[in-house]
């Protein structure tokens, strides 16, 4: 086999590997906590009509999180913004606002809240702690119990 047909069949095979992973944004794990599971739906919100974030819930190490995914094609078109993450119970109970610990974050994860024993949700929202103000773009997951 010449060495072009090995190029060409060596790339055939990589391009299913690379097709299948595209896109897919892959969480890390929160402080203090390497096993969590996602639960719920996924919330998204936008932000001067460009889709901004991703909103998730999880749980794990007894506790549930909120996980916030700055998309990167907010961050190819945007030099700065402010991203919070906070579990909520009984649809408007703040339990454990995180706020990116830098300029322009790419991900949030809350501290993590003791309620799963709660109907709890995340929220997520473009703006500082330890609230969204009014107008502040917000999303919010389904609600789990």
């Amino acid at each position: 086999m010449s060495s072009i047909a090995k190029i060409a069949a060596a790339a055939a095979l990589a391009v299913p590997v690379l097709v299948g992973t595209a896109g897919t944004a892959q969480a890390s794990t929160p402080a203090g906590c390497s096993s969590v599971t996602q639960i719920g739906s996924t919330a998204t919100f936008s932000s001067g009509g460009q889709t901004m974030a991703s909103v998730k819930q999880y749980k794990g190490c007894n506790k549930n999180y909120a996980y916030l995914y700055v998309w990167q094609g907010y961050r190819n078109t945007h030099s700065s913004w402010d991203v919070c993450a906070t579990v909520l119970s009984n649809s408007h109970d703040i339990e454990d606002v995180s706020c990116g610990a830098t300029q322009n974050p790419v991900e949030v994860w809350s501290f993590g809240a003791a309620t799963l024993s709660k109907c709890t949700q995340a929220m997520g929202w473009k703006g500082e702690g330890p609230f969204p103000d009014p107008g502040d773009p917000v999303a919010k997951t389904d609600t789990r119990c």
